[in-house]
């Protein structure tokens, strides 16, 4: 066996159970200008009233959600999204331990927190720490510079619902109903004497089930072709139900041209080009945000697929959250268009009232 020759070489103590009469503190291992420090003071300085209140009291005692928001917070500053990534580090993470205050919320306590507890309190939270950016003076909310982007929705892409085609089935069936009527009119004129509908143009489950109702009547005891008989049966079974189902459709579209089954909210948009340079069709959110020295703002998501509709409703967040609108907006030519210019004109009014 080849003998290994020992030199001088001096290694530094390595000794895993060596007892330490004053044990450091988390603090004293977390370097002074780590980011989670950041985090920890600015959190510590939020109003978070809108939080508190979204707990009704009692029963057996819950984590602060100061802890939770930094967590979370911090969480997503160091790329940690999911929940059960975040209960890990709570327990192996000594950035996340001394922020916690030792605290360890399960995966379903921080989903919970921030899919419920968050909800409708995050922009609240979010524009208390611009406003503190603005005590410091690094940033002002006179000046903003818009733009937009899409972010694809995790909805299945296969599963969607067209507006168009919602149209063009409620015409078919229309036309249809109306052929129907008149090749019966043709056979039993009598029969639907002062019965006649006064238009099928506007339709619904109801009228479509009592036509029908008519029409079968009508034609009890009347030759009719196999193929009119079999319509009338498809007819009966499938439109009234087919209409329901439409108008519950346009409901949740409301006024869009598309959703995705499952996701609703999101609407079918062009996405930038992947590396083929092939325009994707997938459902998805326009994203919009104000900034300003690469501080963000103010941030809003759209289910327009263009820009030109949602400048209106960013810059109306924009005061709801400040209780002021900036004096210059600056944005691309995507945002051009009659209605903005006018809004816009209002708005520079606005602004100098605010002076």
């Amino acid at each position: 066996m080849k003998q290994i020759k020992r030199t001088n070489v001096k290694f530094k103590e390595y000794a895993q159970n060596q007892m330490m009469l004053i044990p450091p503190t988390l603090d004293e291992m977390i370097d002074n200008n780590h980011p989670v420090r950041i985090v920890n003071q600015v959190i510590d300085q939020l109003d978070i009233d809108p939080l508190f209140s979204k707990y009704k009291g009692g029963g057996t005692t819950s984590y602060h959600p100061r802890m939770l928001l930094k967590v979370v917070v911090f969480g997503y500053l160091s790329n940690i999204y999911s929940s059960r990534r975040m209960e890990a580090a709570l327990k192996e993470n000594i950035h996340f331990m001394w922020i916690s205050g030792m605290n360890t919320p399960d995966h379903n306590t921080i989903n919970r927190f921030r899919s419920e507890r968050l909800k409708g309190v995050l922009k609240q939270v979010f524009g208390e720490v611009v406003e503190l950016l603005v005590a410091e003076g690094l940033v002002n909310l006179k000046e903003v510079y818009i733009d937009g982007t899409k972010i694809e929705s995790k909805a299945n892409r296969y599963t969607f619902i067209w507006g168009k085609a919602i149209k063009t089935n409620k015409e078919r069936i229309s036309r249809q109903l109306e052929e129907l009527w008149d090749y019966t009119q043709q056979l039993a004129q009598e029969e639907l004497q002062d019965r006649t509908p006064t238009t099928f143009e506007q339709i619904d489950s109801q009228k479509v089930a009592d036509t029908i109702s008519k029409i079968n009547e009508a034609l009890k005891d009347k030759p009719v072709s196999k193929k009119v008989s079999r319509k009338l049966k498809y007819a009966a079974k499938n439109w009234p139900g087919n209409l329901e189902k439409y108008d519950d459709q346009e409901k949740i579209l409301q006024g869009r041209n598309s959703y995705s089954k499952t996701d609703p909210d999101a609407t079918f948009m062009r996405m930038k080009d992947d590396h083929m340079l092939n325009g994707q069709l997938k459902p998805g959110y326009n994203w919009q945000i104000s900034t300003q020295d690469q501080f963000i703002l103010n941030y809003s998501i759209h289910q327009n697929p263009t820009d030109t509709k949602t400048l209106p409703s960013h810059l109306e967040q924009f005061y709801t959250l400040y209780g002021q609108l900036p004096s210059t907006v600056t944005a691309d030519a995507g945002y051009g268009s009659a209605q903005n210019y006018q809004f816009l004109a209002a708005h520079q009014k606005q602004c100098k009232n605010q002076r």
